[in-house]
């Protein structure tokens, strides 16, 4: 096998190889045995046919398709270890020349790992910033957990600040009905904030059965694009008013939540607020260690393949966020008057932001020979195990290479970072 390398623009290069046919003679051989196994040939068992019967049979040019694959990948991966590149993801494939019992020519085009060179460690430093759980917190979580322990009941009277209605509900923008303005049975707490801001104080003091018609100015940063800044006018009737009904914190509401008294309740829940904080406080670090190595660290060309993959990767994040909140994509794309192709635009700063992260990531790995041992990942599939125990299509799961690859590099991530913040926090 011989090839050239070209060097290419957007952090690629291109391998010219070309493969004798001594060298893939092997692969022709192979590739004969696999047709004769899914062709009847006269007189032989499936797989036993000769090379030159198969050819007979099939022609010469299609023992040669079956091989390709494999001339192809063995010859790429083959300069590529010699040029001792550090290829991402499949290369692009143009056969040059093609044609059994000649050189078999191809060129193949692929990305490479950005070179990076790391930004001085010395230089960065950043502080954990710790604050003391206030008894406002725990108080706003009993109140929270009192709301959820609320009972309504119907009132024939009206609607008082820490009331429930239940709406029909028009939107119109000059005169014209808003998509997706028109609700049924619109439920609106009107003790909290409601996405339409105004809304609630215009519904304080209706009974059951009064309309009313107003106007509200939508936010300017409201996320309905098309709605942001403007005057909306409302038509509204009210369906149901529901009184709102609370028990006491008191040692009775700790004991209805299984707690031995109103103290140990708010100890447990001073407790997960802590951890909460520390929780958000690592994330915030974290976010902070990395805008900073980015800024200090020098990066070469990075190739499309690699932000297309983060973009698409963020796309995917936004609709599952979006769809666990019950909103779907497309209702999401009309309200912004985008399309998902706008979507991935916007997301292109954060992508290359992400993808630095993970270079600079990927670079302290190697070079301080950080990584995955064999007891770190059997322990924490032993851990996944034991928070999924009935489910059978997990533990399937577990047993595939690429759900141990993407633990292994899960783990590995995690043993920077944290090696990272060793050395940059104060």
């Amino acid at each position: 096998m011989q090839h050239t390398l070209k060097q290419l623009e957007k952090a690629q290069v291109e391998f010219e190889i070309t493969v004798p046919t001594d060298d893939y003679r092997a692969d022709m051989e192979a590739a004969a045995i696999r047709i004769s196994e899914r062709t009847a040939i006269h007189g032989f068992r499936p797989g036993k046919a000769p090379y030159d019967l198969v050819k007979q049979q099939v022609g010469e040019i299609r023992i040669l398709e079956e091989a390709m694959q494999s001339i192809v990948e063995k010859n790429f991966f083959a300069a590529v270890k010699t040029e001792n590149l550090e290829t991402i993801g499949m290369p692009q494939i143009t056969l040059q020349k093609f044609a059994p019992g000649n050189d078999l020519i191809f060129k193949a085009v692929v990305a490479l790992f950005p070179k990076i060179k790391l930004g001085d460690l010395k230089k960065i430093k950043i502080k954990k910033q710790t604050k003391e759980v206030s008894e406002a917190q725990v108080n706003e979580v009993l109140e929270n957990l009192k709301k959820m322990q609320g009972k309504e009941a119907l009132k024939n009277d009206a609607a008082a600040k820490e009331d429930k209605v239940v709406v029909n509900m028009e939107m119109f923008l000059d005169k014209v009905p808003v998509e997706g303005g028109h609700a049924q049975n619109h439920a609106v707490y009107l003790a909290e904030p409601h996405y339409i801001p105004g809304l609630a104080e215009q519904l304080v003091g209706l009974k059951k059965d009064d309309t009313k018609e107003f106007a509200l100015k939508f936010p300017e940063a409201h996320y309905q694009k098309h709605l942001a800044g403007k005057n909306i006018d409302f038509k509204i009737k009210i369906n149901d008013v529901f009184e709102l009904q609370y028990p006491l914190i008191d040692e009775s509401f700790a004991k209805a939540l299984g707690q031995e008294s109103l103290d140990k309740l708010k100890g447990i829940l001073k407790e997960n607020l802590a951890k909460e904080a520390e929780q958000k406080e690592d994330q915030r670090l974290e976010i902070e260690m990395f805008d900073k190595l980015i800024e200090a660290s020098e990066f070469g060309d990075i190739p499309e393949v690699l932000l297309n993959a983060e973009k698409n990767k963020m796309f995917h994040e936004l609709k599952h966020a979006l769809e666990h909140q019950g909103i779907t994509m497309e209702k999401y794309l009309a309200d912004l008057k985008k399309t998902e192709q706008e979507i991935h635009n916007d997301f292109a700063e954060q992508a290359a932001k992400r993808v630095k992260a993970a270079l600079i990531s990927r670079e302290v790995a190697k070079e301080q020979n950080i990584g995955a041992s064999k007891e770190d990942i059997e322990k924490e599939i032993e851990l996944i195990k034991n928070s999924y125990k009935d489910d059978r299509n997990v533990e399937e799961n577990l047993k595939k290479p690429e759900v141990i690859n993407t633990i292994a590099i899960t783990i590995g991530n995690r043993k920077v970072v944290q090696w990272l913040k060793e050395k940059v926090l104060n």
